[in-house]
């Protein structure tokens, strides 16, 4: 048998491929080994952030559900929410300490009906010199201006091209800084009626994206709104102040279209505000289920005893008559709207009065953006000047808004456990003087000072 030797170049070839092959095997095997490390990293828990303990000190706290002072609060807040109510005791080691000596502490103050893409400084045909996207950067700084002024949660009842909402993610998201916002949208009304688009001629043929005909296009138009984000609906039941060529006191939708509106939001969850100055169009909004009639100003004896028997939340612009006659139409309005003003102003607080001893369910609701947004707590003192004490003042703006928004409301309004960290203080009784309001000296929301910035 003759033995053949390979040549050399076969030997190498040899060689190469064994040498290539253990190469890939460790290769692969060192790849296996990194996958293994990296799935087990991947899925393994994540250490959890240590919580950041809060604890706030003041000289009192007002229980608004009591009405009664609590000496030397000690409230402990852990990443956002209250977890301890206690009375003069340490704050626990490695703590963050906010000490308010001499400041009384109230809940973070709620303001039912605001517009915070809106401005009181510009109405009328003025709105037409700015760009669609103005409105809702300005509304930055008035939810900055909203929050400072100690209002930690507002609901706002109404805004164009889905501002509100936007503002709601950004500061939500800490790209703003603003209070909780309960978002309405878009309010539904009538073709022609106050939540319609009245300024431009018929060549512009510019229709409210809200306007609705018949009971199953409201249906549909609160689905639409529910689908991109409104959080309550506002329909426009009656004429109004700012809005061109209606009657403030005349009905604009009809009572099907009210109960459909209701029924349908109420089945998915969202409560309903009406914005109604008119007698009729109040007591339909309120037969037909509506949750809070805004402004309610010309309600007779009956309507409001009608409220009272249903459990209807009125919630009354009070203060912002006062705003409104003093600038007349040096920033835009309308006479027109400036003469329904004139009419209506009086008329509505005395109504307040009466639905207050009546004993109807009273919200805090201010329409800033009629008035410049800040001067909210301007509103208490007015409140309680048409008949209110100032602990009913308050609760209007705290527990009893926390019960009218709902589910919306259940972390907020009262100073309690496993509610947010929203608190505001001030120097003063504001149970003596409501005006102390007015003047905040701190805003904490969810634990963090928001104001004094710092």
């Amino acid at each position: 048998m003759t033995n053949i030797a390979p040549c050399s170049a076969d030997a190498r070839n040899v060689s190469n491929s064994l040498r290539f092959s253990n190469e890939r095997r460790v290769t692969f095997v060192t790849l296996a080994r990194l996958t293994a490390v990296l799935t087990i990293a991947a899925f393994a828990p994540i250490p959890a952030a240590a919580a950041e303990t809060v604890v706030v000190t003041a000289e009192r706290m007002l229980d608004v559900v009591t009405g009664r002072y609590v000496a030397n609060p000690v409230i402990t807040v852990v990443d956002g929410r209250i977890t301890r109510i206690e009375n003069g005791t340490t704050p626990p080691a490695g703590a963050k300490l906010i000490a308010l000596p001499g400041k009384t502490l109230l809940p973070g103050l709620i303001d039912m009906h605001v517009h915070l893409t809106s401005l009181a400084e510009i109405g009328g045909y003025r709105t037409y010199d700015y760009t669609d996207q103005f409105w809702t950067a300005v509304g930055v700084g008035n939810a900055r201006k909203t929050l400072q002024a100690g209002f930690t949660t507002v609901r706002n009842v109404g805004s164009d091209a889905f501002g509100d909402i936007a503002l709601r993610q950004a500061i939500d998201g800490g790209w703003a800084v603003g209070p909780r916002i309960v978002t309405a949208t878009y309010a539904i009304g009538s073709t022609g009626g106050h939540c319609d688009d009245n300024l431009l001629p018929p060549s512009f043929d510019k229709k409210g994206a809200a306007i609705v005909s018949g009971p199953e296009s409201a249906r549909e138009k609160v689905r639409w709104l529910k689908k991109y984000g409104a959080e309550v609906i506002k329909i426009c039941a009656t004429g109004g102040v700012f809005s061109k060529g209606d009657a403030p006191g005349a009905q604009q939708l009809s009572a099907d279209e009210i109960r459909a509106i209701t029924d349908e939001a109420h089945s998915l969850g969202l409560k309903v505000a009406a914005h109604a100055h008119g007698d009729a169009g109040i007591r339909a909004a309120i037969d037909n289920g509506v949750d809070t009639i805004e402004h309610a100003s010309l309600a007779s004896d009956a309507t409001v005893a009608d409220a009272k028997a249903k459990g209807t939340w009125f919630d009354m612009d009070i203060y912002n008559d006062d705003y409104i006659l003093a600038t007349g139409t040096s920033n835009g309005t309308l006479q027109e709207s400036l003469d329904k003003e004139k009419a209506l102003g009086l008329l509505q607080r005395q109504t307040f009065r009466r639905a207050v001893q009546a004993g109807v369910k009273m919200l805090f609701g201010t329409d800033a953006g009629v008035y410049p947004h800040g001067d909210n707590a301007r509103q208490f003192a007015k409140m309680v000047e048409w008949g209110m004490t100032p602990l009913q003042a308050i609760r209007a703006a705290t527990s009893s808004a926390s019960e009218a928004l709902g589910d919306r409301g259940n972390d907020v309004g009262t100073i309690a456990v496993g509610k947010y960290g929203d608190l505001v203080a001030v120097s003063g009784d504001p149970l003596a003087d409501v005006r102390v309001l007015e003047h905040v000296d701190m805003v904490i929301k969810g634990g963090v000072v928001v104001s004094p910035a710092g």
